[in-house]
């Protein structure tokens, strides 16, 4: 692997970040940074900020205050159609894919925003689930499938940096270990990858960092080789 030292310069920068829907004040601060190449966790409670943090990083937030840099760019004030085409990719919860649309119609919607873009054959060797099924519906898929289908879109658009919302939410697991094994494969192309995970064994097999969140704040940030000493520390945070 190259040395560290020289890959790993921060990609994502994100400072005092205060994030609004309406009146209601959901992110008090949030300061976090994610580093090329690595992958880096959202942990928290339902109503914690996670899906806020990733939200206000793409700009789909009602008001948001405080400093979100990508490779240097300041994303707050910068239009919201401007941010996927920085090299941005997110993946939401809800998934998205169209149903009057085939697999590879899903898949190839998306544009093309950089070079360096996975080709179809190259995700069908990620996903296999999905070669094949091409032709398929797009919604005929099993909800594991559409996961996969979801975040293998994003990897033709050249997008760099990957957020992933819930990416395992409601899967099987024997699904859940092929998202995991897609997303170690990412990670080893040169992917950086943030994610929300309620499902911190999983979180566990994939990250180099998590950052714990509660109530619109970031309360801990744990090195993944040091989860295991902070076992009852993130049972408290989580409620598990």
């Amino acid at each position: 692997m190259p040395d560290g030292s020289i890959t790993k310069t921060a990609m994502l920068e994100v400072g005092d970040l205060h994030a609004f829907y309406g009146e209601s004040h959901v992110l008090h601060g949030v300061s976090l940074d994610v580093r090329q190449g690595e992958v880096v966790t959202l942990l928290g409670r339902n109503g914690a900020g996670k899906t806020t943090t990733m939200r206000s990083i793409m700009g789909i937030v009602g008001k948001r205050r405080g400093s979100i840099r990508f490779q240097g760019q300041q994303l707050i004030g910068m239009a919201q159609h401007r941010i996927p085409r920085l090299g941005i990719g997110y993946v939401p919860e809800e998934r998205g894919i169209f149903s009057s649309l085939s697999v590879d119609e899903n898949l190839t919607l998306p544009p093309v925003v950089k070079p360096g873009g996975m080709t179809v054959p190259q995700i069908y060797e990620l996903f296999p689930n999905l070669k094949g099924r091409g032709s398929t519906q797009g919604t005929r898929l099993s909800g594991g499938e559409q996961q996969m289908l979801a975040i293998a879109r994003i990897l033709r658009t050249g997008a760099t940096l990957i957020l992933l919302d819930e990416p395992t939410e409601g899967l099987a697991p024997v699904i859940i270990e092929q998202i995991g094994v897609a997303v170690r494969a990412l990670k080893a192309r040169g992917f950086t990858i943030v994610l929300v995970e309620q499902n911190f064994h999983f979180a566990a097999t994939i990250a180099d960092r998590h950052y714990v969140m509660e109530e619109g704040r970031i309360v801990d940030m744990i090195p993944n080789d040091q989860l295991h000493a902070n076992m009852d520390k993130l049972h408290t945070h989580l409620g598990v």
